[in-house]
């Protein structure tokens, strides 16, 4: 398991939310998994997983880890990188 301080040390991991309808977020290593109602990503902090409707992927810079979403943003979560990907990943997209 990672520890929270190594996370931010090795680069900047921010997430700005703006009026539930437009997400910033920082420290993106890469898109796993999208759609109109969920996005998987990997971030330098962990699995991040962005649950809501009508979501669009706006802007997405992998060199500058930058992704700007759009839409009706519902949920924001964290899943340990080291965890089992089957349960929540199978609710979302299952």
């Amino acid at each position: 398991m990672r520890d929270y301080d190594e996370t931010l040390a090795a680069g900047a991991h921010r997430l700005e939310l703006d009026g539930r309808e437009r997400l910033t977020v920082t420290g993106v290593e890469d898109v796993e998994r999208f759609d109109e109602t969920g996005i998987v990503l990997t971030t330098n902090a962990g699995i991040l997983m962005i649950t809501g409707e009508n979501l669009h992927i706006g802007k997405l810079s992998l060199d500058g880890g930058e992704l700007h979403v759009d839409g009706r943003i519902e949920s924001l979560s964290y899943e340990d990188p080291s965890g089992p990907r089957g349960g929540l990943f199978q609710r979302l997209f299952g």
